[in-house]
C-alpha cells in the first residue's frame, strides 16, 4: 500500500465491492476492518440511538439513527480524502497511516453519544460528561479496542488524542478540520440526511459533490480550503444549515419538547448513575427515567413526551434580538439552574397576575445555550490569481449569516406552558409586565 488512493476503503468506491447501502441510495463501502468495528457492541448501541431524538415529535419520520449516521460520515470521508490526495501539498503532508486514522475517527466520531445527548449537553450541569470524552471508555478497551490494533494497527489512545484533543501539529490541525470544521464531514452528511428523514428540502439544497470537489488545503497548509469552483456551493450550504437550524433544529415545537424533557431531566439527574444511564439505548433511558420520576412533578413532563398521548407544552410569547432585545439579552445564554430558578420565579408572578395558582412545572423558559455555533469562515482558493480569501469576505450570504443570525435570529427565547394554562391565557397580553417584574427579583 503506498499512496492514500490505494487504502482499500478508498479503492472500493470506484471498486463497488462489498457495499452496505443507506438512505439515500447510497453505497457504502466495507472491508474486513471496518466490519469488525461495525459489529461490536460499542457500535452497534448507536443503531439504537436516533439522531435526532425529540424532532420526531414534530417530524415523525425522523428517526433515523446515529448508526446510519456514522456510516454516512464515513463513507463522506473517504470521498473528501480522495479528493484531496491530489492535492500536493496534502498529499505530502498526510501519510497512509494518518488517512488510516481519520477513516477511523470519522467512524467513530458519536460513539460517545448518548440519547438526547445534546438536549442534556446543553443544560451543563455537574457530573455530566461532554460525549467526546464518554467515548474514551468505548474506544480504550474492549472489542473496539481490540479491533483497532488487529484491524488497523492503530493504538485506540492515538483515536482518542484525535477526537478529544487539541490539535498540535499541521497533519492533527488538517485531521481537526476535516472531522469537527467549518466544511467537515459531519455537517456534510447531516445536514442532508436530517432533511431527507425530516421530509424538507432545505438541508439538501446545496451542491454537496461540487463542493467535495473543490477540497484542497488552506494557506497554511494546516486545514481544509476550497477553490472558488466551491465557493457557491459552500454559500449554499451556510444557508442551508441556517434554515435547519430555523425549521427543523430549532423549530418552535421541538424546543417546547426539549425544555419538557430538561426540565424533567434536571429534577431527575441528581438521583441518576448518569454513566450507567448514558450506556442505555433510547428506550431503556426513557424507561429509567420514568421510574425515577415515580408519581412527582417529572411524570407529567415525561408523559407528554413519551407516553401513549403526545402532550406538547404550548407556546405562549417569545423573544428575539430584534423582537424585544433588551428581554432577549438577559435571558439568552444563562446557566441553566439560574433560567430554571427565573421560570418558577415568573410562575409564582404570573399567578398574581392571574387570580390562579401557576405550578412551578407549569411554565418553562427555553434560551440560547452559552455554547454558540461555530463561524462559517473557510478560505477559498482563488488558483488564477494565486491568492486566498475568506468565504465571509466575498459572500454577503456567509457575512450575514454565519453567526449573528444562528445565535441570536434563529435561536429565540420562547415561554412555553402546559396545555391548560396556555389555554386560559391565550388573550393575557401583559407576559412584558410579568417577566420584566421577574427579572427584577433575579438580581
Amino acid at each position: 500500500m503506498s499512496t492514500i488512493h490505494d487504502l482499500p476503503e478508498i479503492s472500493n468506491l470506484d471498486a463497488r465491492r462489498h457495499l452496505v447501502r443507506i438512505p439515500d441510495q447510497l453505497d457504502v463501502p466495507l472491508t474486513n476492518r471496518v466490519q469488525q468495528i461495525i459489529d461490536t457492541a460499542e457500535f452497534r448501541r448507536l443503531a439504537k440511538i436516533t439522531q435526532l431524538g425529540l424532532v420526531s415529535l414534530v417530524y415523525p419520520a425522523a428517526h433515523h439513527t446515529r448508526f446510519e449516521h456514522s456510516l454516512g460520515v464515513y463513507r463522506i470521508a473517504l470521498l473528501y480524502l480522495k479528493q484531496l490526495a491530489h492535492d500536493p501539498r496534502f498529499a505530502a503532508a498526510v501519510q497512509v497511516r494518518d488517512a488510516e486514522l481519520m477513516i477511523v475517527a470519522a467512524l467513530v466520531h458519536d460513539l460517545g453519544h448518548w440519547p438526547f445527548c445534546h438536549a442534556i449537553e446543553d443544560m451543563d450541569l455537574p457530573g455530566v460528561p461532554e460525549h467526546e470524552l464518554f467515548a474514551n471508555s468505548f474506544l480504550l478497551e474492549g472489542d473496539l479496542a481490540d479491533a483497532l490494533r488487529d484491524g488497523w494497527g492503530l493504538l485506540p489512545r492515538e483515536v482518542v488524542a484525535l477526537l478529544s484533543e487539541p490539535p498540535r501539529d499541521p497533519v492533527s490541525k488538517i485531521a481537526h478540520s476535516l472531522l469537527s470544521g467549518p466544511i467537515d464531514v459531519d455537517k456534510m452528511d447531516y445536514l442532508v440526511r436530517d432533511s431527507l428523514h425530516a421530509g424538507v428540502p432545505y438541508g439538501r439544497n446545496f451542491d454537496q459533490q461540487r463542493l467535495i470537489g473543490s477540497l484542497c488545503l488552506n494557506r497554511a497548509g494546516d486545514g481544509l480550503a476550497i477553490s472558488d469552483k466551491g465557493r457557491t456551493a459552500a454559500e449554499m450550504m451556510v444557508f442551508a444549515r441556517y434554515v435547519m437550524f430555523s425549521e427543523v433544529y430549532w423549530h418552535h415545537a421541538v424546543r417546547s419538547a426539549t425544555a419538557m424533557f430538561q426540565r424533567a431531566f434536571y429534577l431527575l439527574y441528581h438521583r441518576l448513575d448518569l454513566d450507567s444511564l448514558f450506556r442505555q439505548s433510547e428506550e431503556d433511558l426513557i424507561r429509567t427515567l420514568l421510574r425515577a420520576a415515580g408519581e412527582g412533578p417529572a411524570k407529567e413532563l415525561l408523559d407528554g413526551l413519551f407516553g401513549p398521548v403526545r402532550r406538547l407544552y404550548k407556546r405562549m410569547t417569545q423573544f428575539s434580538l430584534f423582537e424585544q432585545r433588551e428581554l432577549y439579552q438577559q435571558l439568552a445564554r444563562r446557566p441553566y439552574p439560574w433560567l430554571t430558578t427565573c421560570a418558577e420565579e415568573f410562575a409564582a408572578v404570573l399567578s398574581r397576575h392571574v387570580g390562579r395558582r401557576v405550578a412551578p412545572t407549569e411554565v418553562l423558559f427555553d434560551a440560547p445555550p452559552a455554547k454558540l455555533e461555530i463561524e462559517f469562515q473557510i478560505d477559498i482558493h482563488f488558483r488564477k490569481e494565486g491568492v486566498y480569501r475568506s468565504l465571509g469576505d466575498v459572500s454577503p450570504v456567509v457575512q450575514s449569516l454565519a453567526r449573528e443570525q444562528f445565535d441570536d435570529y434563529v435561536k429565540r427565547v420562547r415561554i412555553f406552558g402546559h396545555g391548560r394554562i396556555a389555554a386560559e391565557l391565550r388573550d393575557f397580553r401583559d407576559w412584558k409586565e410579568v417577566l420584566s417584574e421577574t427579572l427584577q427579583r433575579m438580581v
